[in-house]
């Protein structure tokens, strides 16, 4: 029997579709990332935590080596644009504060919920988009949209960090 791209038969002769298979993952990266996001603000921060995830990601982009993962201009623009937008939510639940001379990660219950909200919503749009869109391309999109999420955020913490950092130097040199 013959089955599609996005499609591949399970042990016992079943076909999964990949959509399935990716959001599984998607629940499981973003269960794994509350974790991390908690454990995170157990310990002071510095600038490299701060910015190598959004470097690190950035190797993903290689993908677009591949015909089946490249989007349009239109595709890029509408997921650049909805991944910034995105990530206002992100940048105003995050904030740093000082603690024992050094800058710490706040805390915030609100990160919590958007982080579960926006990876709702990130299912509820693979499933409708899957049904007329090609997984690659898809794949492709959803990538994207991370990134275009990660990257002004993680902006937007560095800056704020550098600001919290120069009031503890000139606190500690006074």
């Amino acid at each position: 029997m013959f089955y599609t791209l996005t499609t591949i038969r399970l042990g016992d002769g079943y076909p999964m579709n990949f959509v399935v298979i990716s959001s599984i993952g998607a629940v499981f990266m973003g269960i794994f990332a509350l974790f991390v996001r908690m454990k995170a603000a157990k310990k002071p921060t510095n600038a490299v935590k701060i910015i190598m995830p959004p470097v690190f990601m950035s190797s993903g982009g290689l993908m677009y080596i591949v015909p089946q993962f490249r989007l349009s201009l239109l595709e890029v623009s509408e997921v650049v644009a909805l991944g910034m937008l995105f990530s206002i939510l992100l940048i105003k639940t995050s904030k740093f504060e000082i603690r024992e001379n050094e800058i710490y990660l706040k805390r915030s219950r609100a990160f919590i919920y958007i982080l579960v909200g926006l990876l709702i919503v990130r299912l509820g749009l693979k499933s409708v988009l899957s049904t007329t869109i090609d997984f690659g391309e898809l794949s492709g999109m959803f990538f994207l949209l991370a990134f275009s999420m990660i990257v002004p955020w993680r902006i937007a913490m560095y800056l704020d960090f550098k600001k919290l950092n120069r009031q503890l130097k000139s606190a500690k040199s006074s």
